[in-house]
């Protein structure tokens, strides 16, 4: 993986963190909109590690595939992904 490790090692902690703390909401019976905000909380750090891992990937993994004019197939594989973020 071509991405700040730490960073990311970081950045799922915390996001496993805060759904922990979400199941625990849940157990507790605590207000639906509390809930929610964490939710989207978790949501919103998950998505930031999937943006730095994506970006690292067409920093390293493509711009090297594509320099070896071997490029079409990571270019797919990126696509594929970018597919699935918009649905």
């Amino acid at each position: 993986m071509q991405a700040d490790r730490k960073r990311i090692e970081r950045l799922l902690k915390t996001a496993r963190g805060q759904i922990d703390g979400i199941l625990r909401m849940v157990e507790e019976d605590r207000y639906c909109m509390d809930i929610s905000a964490q939710v989207m909380a978790a949501d919103a750090i998950l998505r930031k590690v999937n943006q730095e891992i994506i970006s690292a990937h067409m920093k390293g993994c493509v711009k090297a595939a594509i320099l070896d004019g071997n490029g079409d197939e990571k270019i797919d594989e990126l696509m594929a992904v970018v597919d699935k973020l918009t649905k």
